[in-house]
């Protein structure tokens, strides 16, 4: 499992993604320009769908789709908190300075795996997908609910995907 932060470009405390490129987020962000948030009102988390029949219409399969993809990465991050422990409580730097120890754990890992050298962290990951580190959920702030902005643009970018996906099955 390779991990490549991409299209970022740290603000003052916020986070723009570069033009074409977005954050998945949670249901707690609004689907605004840069985010890719879940449909609501729909079945979204894992468990929901392994309890139930499978994606119907588009946007479960999407919020599916997105919620499998969230998955690896909170699955990612906890790793490389474990392994990194500076991320588990990055110190009160700049956001900028924040931005580069986080790319720095990131090209160490990347120079790991594709090294072929042995990662007992992330091997517990290859070997079991379903492997969850605490250090993914402990510590996490509660999510806020927030009401969906009317961005057009990003519900056409979801909508888009959500219709890709259904033509794909």
């Amino acid at each position: 499992m390779q991990l490549f932060l991409v299209g970022y470009v740290p603000v003052a405390h916020n986070l723009f993604a570069a033009v074409g490129k977005y954050y998945l987020v949670d249901s707690g962000y609004p689907n605004r320009l840069g985010y890719l948030a879940p449909y609501k009102g729909t079945k979204y988390h894992l468990q929901e769908f392994r309890d139930g029949p499978e994606p119907q219409r588009k946007e479960e399969l999407f919020n599916y789709t997105h919620s499998s993809l969230r998955n690896v990465i909170e699955r990612s991050f906890g790793v490389l908190k474990m392994k990194w422990r500076i991320l588990q409580k990055i110190p009160p730097y700049s956001p900028e300075k924040q931005a580069q120890i986080i790319c720095a754990c990131m090209a160490l890992h990347n120079f790991v795996r594709t090294s072929g050298l042995a990662d007992k962290h992330f091997g517990r990951c290859d070997r079991n997908e379903n492997f969850v580190p605490r250090q993914a959920y402990e510590n996490q702030p509660e999510p806020e609910v927030v009401e969906d902005e009317e961005w057009s643009c990003m519900n056409a970018i979801r909508d888009s995907l959500a219709n890709a996906l259904m033509d794909r099955n």
